[in-house]
């Protein structure tokens, strides 16, 4: 059997409904980057240089394990990616997709490979909130970032599977989620690991890890991921773990995140998720300096004051239970709706 490689274009693969092998590919991305909007700059941009003869792109990371940084990442390793996406949401040629993300990003960039690799047919179009407004198409496949799944619920009838990913999905977006027919999936990944190594049923507590991936714990029970096919390194996250057997873990949270009063270690995740039934307005646990606790637990909430019942902090314990709340008028997020704790933490 053949090696697939990225000079491979599947003879299924479709984008806006016509076929189109390397060069037509290499065409449309000349008269995007001339005549193109914005987003189909990019793209031209994109196919450009996934049909160079360089090996690899080079990417900016988000700056979520780090300051953000450019690394170089092989286009074989995208490949494999893809390959291990296709295998574990049984994705086959000529299944029908959408590509609703900013192609400047890895997760946009990796839904063009993975519909070269495995023959989709995908449809193209501009990023937005409202991916799906006026589109009565069915999808075999979809990815979308939190903020587009939610404004999507009405017309998700329309979409078999999907994939959720860029930020963690809100509680009530998972209820809502999982409530609709659509097989929906929270993914976990990062630039580094090329989108996602992990994947969780809307509604299921544990990820469960794509195909030749090895996960593990450092000393500080943070995730280690081995998957020699994606990168060459092993990729040391700051991301809390609880390991569950060889192939799922529980994310708890991020390490940079612990709050420490008075020695007891808290994450700021875990009282969230107590909190998301009792606060309606999008909010989020952080700790600030304290000369008794070293660090004291607060309610960041966004929008206006409000009147919270006193049962709000009923079910944390003792320990979990904020010293303080403060309001901000909007959150400041990263262009995929993550919100920037930190940034948001020192203008209070």
């Amino acid at each position: 059997m053949n090696t697939i490689t990225y000079k491979n274009v599947h003879n299924h693969f479709k984008l806006n409904g016509f076929h189109l092998d390397r060069k037509d590919l290499c065409r449309v991305a000349y008269s995007f980057i001339k005549e193109g909007e914005d987003h189909e700059k990019s793209v031209g941009d994109f196919i450009l240089d996934w049909f160079d003869n360089k090996s690899y792109l080079e990417l900016n990371t988000s700056g979520t394990t780090g300051a953000p940084k450019i690394i170089r990442i092989e286009k074989q390793a995208m490949v494999n990616s893809a390959l291990a996406t296709g295998d574990f949401f049984n994705l086959s040629p000529g299944d029908r997709t959408l590509h609703c993300l900013p192609t400047k990003y890895i997760a946009g960039k990796m839904m063009f490979v993975r519909s070269f690799i495995l023959g989709l047919d995908m449809d193209f179009v501009a990023p937005s909130s409202h991916p799906l407004l006026h589109n009565e198409i069915k999808y075999d496949f979809v990815a979308m970032v939190p903020l587009q799944a939610q404004n999507s619920l009405l017309e998700l009838k329309n979409v078999k599977k999907m994939i959720v990913g860029g930020a963690k999905m809100s509680k009530s977006l998972e209820k809502s989620l999982s409530k609709l027919k659509t097989e929906t999936y929270e993914t976990y990944g990062m630039t580094e690991t090329i989108t996602h190594i992990a994947a969780k049923k809307t509604g299921e507590k544990y990820f469960t890890i794509l195909p030749n991936i090895k996960i593990y714990q450092d000393d500080r029970n943070c995730l280690v991921i081995n998957a020699p096919k994606i990168s060459s390194e092993t990729i040391v996250t700051n991301d809390l773990v609880e390991l569950i057997n060889e192939s799922q873990f529980e994310y708890l949270g991020r390490i940079d995140n612990v709050i420490n009063s008075g020695g007891i270690k808290l994450i700021p995740e875990q009282i969230e998720d107590k909190l998301f039934n009792k606060i309606h307005s999008r909010f989020f646990v952080t700790g600030i300096q304290d000369p008794v606790l070293g660090e004291k637990v607060i309610v960041v909430i966004e929008g206006e004051k409000q009147n919270l019942d006193e049962s709000t902090f009923d079910e944390l314990d003792k320990y979990e239970k904020p010293k303080e709340i403060f309001y901000v008028s909007k959150f400041i997020e990263t262009h995929n709706g993550k919100i920037k704790r930190k940034e948001i933490q020192e203008s209070l």
